[in-house]
């Protein structure tokens, strides 16, 4: 509850998840809540450590975005990284850092087809220790807050079987 209330005010903190709970629907879970990342026990001190500069990592991105003056504009979808700015029909909508660095760089190879892994390695900078579901729960909430009807997305969309794209083509 307490990581549902720091995303709901807006507080963009890195955030791991370290627990006992085992269980794929707890990691599912903790990660819908908005954690970062999910680390079961037991765990070595090492790989936490790991953990962590994976989620700092995170953040270079977003500083190396901010420098990029380049907005992305498909007409009722606005991207802009020097802001921070994602607007859908000119009403601005709150992302955490992890969903825009998402969004930005799918953007950025508009019709490509990317992969869990992929996705895991360019904008979380890492896919050893984390399951592919924390893709799958991003791409979610992120058609939660973009897409007027998130069942039928018309920008992030699912290819079945290999991963998701960013389908620039479609507007309205």
């Amino acid at each position: 509850a307490i990581i549902r209330h720091l995303r709901d005010e807006g507080i963009d903190l890195p955030i791991i998840v370290l627990s006992a709970k085992k269980q794929e629907v707890d990691r599912i879970h903790g990660l819908k809540l908005g954690a970062d990342d999910y680390v079961t026990k037991p765990f070595s001190p090492a790989e936490v450590v790991a953990r962590v500069h994976s989620v700092l990592r995170r953040i270079k991105p977003k500083e190396e975005m901010v420098q990029t003056d380049v907005s992305f504009d498909q007409g009722s979808l606005t991207v802009n990284p020097s802001s921070y700015d994602v607007k859908v029909d000119g009403t601005k909508i709150d992302l955490t850092s992890t969903e825009f660095n998402l969004l930005w760089h799918m953007s950025q190879y508009p019709n490509q087809v990317f992969s869990r892994t992929q996705l895991l390695d360019s904008v979380w900078g890492f896919s050893d220790f984390v399951d592919s579901s924390t893709v799958t729960v991003h791409i979610r909430r992120l058609r939660e807050k973009l897409e007027p009807d998130p069942s039928k997305p018309r920008w992030l969309l699912t290819v079945w079987g290999v991963g998701y794209k960013f389908e620039a083509t479609r507007d309205g």
